[in-house]
Parts: C-alpha cells; structure tokens; sequence
C-alpha cells in the first residue's frame, strides 16, 4: 500500500513539473470566503514550478512565480471591511472565486462543547434557528483529520456557508452566537472556522515545536511517529476486543423467535424499574450488559396521525427505540440527549408497545435523571416517566483491558491534520472551549493552555493576536461540604492564564447542568466569550467578564478580598448572603465561611478558624448556588488564594 501511494505522488509531482499541473487553491480559499479586514492577506497554492501566477482582488493585481516544489503565495493590500468582492487566480488555468466579504475572521476551537451544533440543541433554540437569515455570518468547518507525523498543508472538505435557517443548524451553537453578537455590535461580516474535535486533549492541538518544554510529551510524539509501533498497538487491541465482542454477541432479546421488541411477543419474567434512574441503584448490581425496557402507552384517538417526537433523556450508553415493532431511533454512545421523530403511522389508538433496548459497557447503566421523557404529538405531553418493565439480555464479561492508541487524542495531531492547514490564513483571533478531557491532571493544563497560546500565536506569525475562552462550566454533584477538585483546580488554571496579555475568559459556573457535560445553555457562553472580544479584540472600554480574584489581606480574624472587573460593584447574584466561601488556617483544612461585601471586597471570616490563612471560592465540581456578580449581572470566577 504504502509503495502504491508512492507512485501515485511521483506521479501527481510529475505531471506537475511538467507543465501538466493547473494551478489549485487550498479549499480554505473559495466561494463565499470571509477574508481578514485591515490586515495582509496572504493567497497562496500550488501549481506547476516556475509558473506564472497572478491574483486579481479589488481592484488590483499580484504576481508571482511558482518556486521548484509548486508553491506560491501572494500577498494582498489591508482590505476594509465589505464586499461581496470577485478574485481571479490566473496561471496554466484560471479559477474565480465569487461572493467574497471582507470582516473578521475567528478561529473557534476545541472539543464537544465547541462541537456542539444548533441540531442538538434545535428544540431549544428554535426561534433562534427560523430567525438566521444573515449573509454576514458565515461558516467553515474543518473536517476531523489527524496527522501523527507531519503538518498537513490543507484539509480534504468543506466549504464555506452562509447563515440561513438550514445552513446554521450545523453551526457551533457558542461559535453562532459569539459571531452574531460581533456582528450586531459592529455591522461588520464575521467568519467562523471551527476545527474542534469531541473528547480531544489540549496536547493534540499543540505543535511539535510548541510542546517542546514538555520532554514526556515529545517522547510520546516521536515514538508515535513510528508507525509500526502504532499500528502493532492498535492490532493488538482490535483483535482482543474482536473476540471479546464475539463472544458476548448473544443477547437473548434478539435470539429468542419472536424477539423481545416484536408485537407477537409475549412478555413473561419482567420485573418493574423506574425511568429515569441507573439499574444499579434500583436492585440490579454491576452489570454492564444488555437490559430491555417495556411499557404500554396509551394513546388517544384524537392524537393519532399528529407528528409526533420521542425524548429519551440521556440513555448509559447506547439505546434502541422500538415502538410496535418499529425501530424509531437508535443512538450508540452515551452523551447526546435523545430526540426521535416517530413516523407517520407507527402509533396508534390505544395500547402502543414501546421497548427500549439499553447497552451499556461500563459503570452504571441507565437513565440520566433530571431530562426530559415524554412522547409529544402535537401540542400534547404524555409523560413516559414512572415505573416499567425490564428484563436481562445479556451479560458480559470483563473485558481484557489491552491499551490503544487513540490517534485525534495523541499529542499534536490535531494541530497537525486540523489547525496547520489554516495558519497562511489572516485571522482577527482565537475562540477556545475546550478542558473537560484534561481534568485529570489540572495542574500540567497551567502550563500546557499557555503554550497552545503561544504556539498558535507564533504560527501565525501575530504575537498578540486575541485569544479567548470559556472556563469550565459547573458539572456532576453537588457536595455541600468543602471539597478538593479537579474541575475547580482546572478552572483555576484557566483564571491563571488570564495573566497572558491579550486574553479574555467568559465564567460559565452558572451555565452547567450536574447530569450533563454537555450543558444545553451555550447561548451565553458565546455571547460571554463576545463580550470579552469587546474588550480584549476591540478595545472597548467594558467590563468584559464578573469579578476576577486580586488579591488578599488579613486583618485580625478576618481574610479581605480584592478584585478586578467589580464593575459598577459587587452584588449577590439573589440577594441572599454570599454562598461558596471556604476559609482554612494553616493547615489547609477548609471551612464554609461567613462572607460578606464591604466596599467592593468580600471579608470572608469563620469562628472556628482563629488564624485565618487561605480562602476559596466557588471550588467544588459543581458550585451550584454560587452567587457572587458585579452589578453588570456577570459571575465571579472560582478562585483561590493559595499560591
């Protein structure tokens, strides 16, 4: 294989040197591009070498000629914002490019929840997504792409798409509307490209270069480089989870004749369960397996031949959804809610089957509390939550655990396949949303969120370009005691970095959800992460985010706390006292503590710590409740005073 690939690229290299090669654009650079406002503009491609090449952009022409490897580069006047414009690309060949505008371009990067699109959260947003008409709000995505060994030089898809109703349903939801805050404040167009990638560390979309004070990081960058060593690995693994899925394959509801979702099925040895709910908290102990859910729903005469909508909630892991039969959905990991449309026909008046079946690999299987489960027909609700019935498929095994190397998870290969190809392009700044999957080792992220910003910085030769990003918002349980946490130490990483210049945070620990790290409300985090753009990008005078921790001063028993960005003054956010305060003596044994605002500080006491030494804020998974705002309606940061 790897001598086929070969000829081909001698070949392609060939008919390129001699004279055979039109010139080519990076797919980046066409129709209905945003190009950078006020700044150069670099076109650039490929074509045959020592050819002629000319760009044709407002008004006035650039040339070139191809350098021995077929690469060319131009360089375009500052532009001012507007359009639409037409270029002209002229070599052996000549390409057009139509519909350009001229505004601000921003990278928008990071894993799910910058993934994350209007599509999965349309019931939510559905005024939002009828309303998106807007030419100046555009979007490219970058495909998923992955490169272990070298920079690529540009992506295999994607193009450029406006803002329309159907277009948009496929935009980040926090990249939208970050866009369309911009938009509205400056009338000026704004161009989105997304390259984020779910569940991605920050290390993967770090260069090589970038990495380089990190000596175990670049152990792991070139040993990945062999290639050999990586596909050896993952054989290894592939094979063992092969045989592992044959032989655990015999789940009975799908044996058995008629299968358990059929209507001639006849149901015998079910026990009752509740929805929502795990079914290790409700009599079943450490199965990870198959286990089928079954109910009878009643359906009015009146409701029949209504479009009609299923939510499931959140299902651990996977699920199938029959209705009389009829498989309506499936959905085949844990983390996106489920929504199923129900076709026309499949319900009927009165008893309707509905079977569930649940997959799940590991930890508890289940139903996620607090979502939604109902069937909607029409404008009606029929509450599906409530006692079922449920019946064992399957169990598996322990699965051997054989390591793998998951390649978009590995140390600069999404810099590499994702972010490299993009670097030639002019952009305004960075949008970043991105640190659920480095938790487990908060401290290495203090480190490592500087460096991305230094790196991207220096590949796009602009030492102070602006870049932005959403702290971690407030997830899983909540603990009423003090509590040490990863999430709250990653959190402060994140606040730290505030000290690089030219960098702006939206607070979001009143955005999360406790059962979902997909939290729904991702509205106000783009518009948040705009705010901040106000200031850091435009120089606005604004309060650009809540309150950020100063610093600190003892007086007797007593720790006061001083901040930035009070605004037009400290508040709590409900009016009740101030929530959320730990106070610690030496030894760091944390308390809840009095707080209260005194002059736009915060003193922050306890009786039972007579020498008072640190004070946290906010630091828990899930700080919910916490309560301290300026008057601009903004959360403060979690912080603490420990060095």
């Amino acid at each position: 294989m790897k001598f086929k690939k070969t000829i081909l690229v001698f070949f392609f290299f060939s008919l390129c040197t001699t004279g055979i090669c039109n010139v080519t654009l990076p797919r980046l650079i066409s129709d209905g591009m945003v190009l950078q406002r006020d700044q150069k503009i670099k076109i650039w491609g490929w074509a045959d070498a020592n050819e002629k090449v000319s760009v044709t952009f407002n008004k006035k022409k650039y040339s070139t000629t191809t350098l021995a490897d077929g690469t060319w580069s131009v360089v375009i006047n500052p532009t001012k914002a507007g359009g639409p414009h037409r270029m002209q690309v002229t070599g052996n060949n000549t390409i057009t490019i139509e519909n350009i505008l001229v505004g601000d371009v921003w990278i928008c990067a990071g894993q799910s929840n910058m993934v994350h699109s209007l599509k999965l959260h349309q019931e939510r947003y559905a005024t939002e997504i009828a309303q998106a008409s807007n030419p100046q709000i555009r979007n490219f995505t970058i495909p998923t792409t992955t490169n272990l060994i070298y920079p690529s030089t540009d992506i295999t898809q994607g193009s450029w798409k406006e803002t329309t109703p159907q277009n948009v349903m496929d935009f980040s939801v926090v990249a939208y509307f970050f866009a369309k805050k911009l938009n509205e404040q400056y009338h000026v167009p704004i161009g989105i490209i997304n390259a984020s990638v779910g569940g991605t560390p920050i290390e993967a979309w770090i260069s090589e270069g970038g990495l380089k004070t990190f000596p175990e990081i670049i152990t792991t960058i070139q040993q990945n480089k062999d290639t050999a060593y990586v596909n050896n690995t993952n054989r290894r693994a592939q094979a063992v989870n092969r045989a592992w899925e044959k032989r655990n394959a015999t789940d009975q509801g799908l044996v058995e004749s008629p299968r358990w979702h059929d209507t001639t099925y006849i149901p015998s040895d079910w026990h009752s369960i509740n929805i929502p709910g795990y079914w290790e908290d409700q009599g079943i102990k450490n199965l990870d397996g198959v286990v089928w859910y079954r109910r009878e729903i009643e359906i009015p005469q009146s409701l029949t031949g209504l479009p009609a909508k299923v939510a499931l909630g959140r299902i651990v892991d996977a699920d199938v959804l029959y209705i009389n039969g009829v498989q309506v959905g499936n959905t085949t990991y844990q983390y996106p809610q489920r929504r199923y449309s129900i076709a026309e026909g499949i319900l009927k008046p009165g008893k309707n089957v509905f079977v569930i079946r649940v997959i799940n690999n590991g930890g508890k299987g289940g139903f996620v509390p607090d979502k939604p489960y109902h069937l909607s027909i029409g404008n009606q609700l029929i509450d599906l939550k409530g006692y079922w019935h449920y019946k064992v498929g399957q169990v598996f095994e322990r699965r051997e655990f054989v390591p793998s190397i998951a390649v978009q998870n590995q140390p600069t290969t999404l810099f590499n396949g994702m972010i490299a190809p993009l670097i030639n392009y002019a952009v305004k700044g960075f949008v970043w949303y991105q640190g659920e999957s480095n938790t487990g080792k908060p401290d290495d992220y203090s480190k490592l969120l500087p460096a991305l910003i230094t790196d991207w910085r220096n590949q796009w030769k602009q030492n102070t370009t602006p870049f932005l990003y959403a702290q971690l918002p407030n997830f899983m349980d909540v603990n009423y005691s003090p509590e040490e946490s990863n999430w709250a130490a990653l959190r402060n990483a994140q606040l730290k970095t505030l000290s690089v210049a030219n960098t702006g945070m939206a607070v979001t620990i009143d955005l999360g959800e406790w059962n979902d790290i997909h939290p729904g409300n991702k509205k106000p985090v783009g518009e948040r992460l705009a705010l901040a753009a106000r200031n850091v990008a435009y120089g606005e005078a604004i309060i650009p985010s809540g309150p950020i921790y100063q610093s600190s001063t003892s007086t007797e028993n007593k720790i006061v706390i001083s901040f930035t960005n009070v605004g037009s003054g400290l508040i709590s956010k409900d009016g009740k006292s101030l929530r959320y305060f730990a106070i610690a003596g030496a030894d760091k044994k944390f308390v809840w503590a009095n707080a209260e605002i005194k002059n736009n500080t915060v003193v922050v006491w306890s009786d039972q710590i007579a020498i008072p030494q640190f004070v946290r804020y906010a630091w828990a998974d899930n700080p919910d409740g916490a309560n301290l705002t300026n008057k601009e309606g903004l959360m403060a940061s979690p912080f603490t005073t420990e060095k």
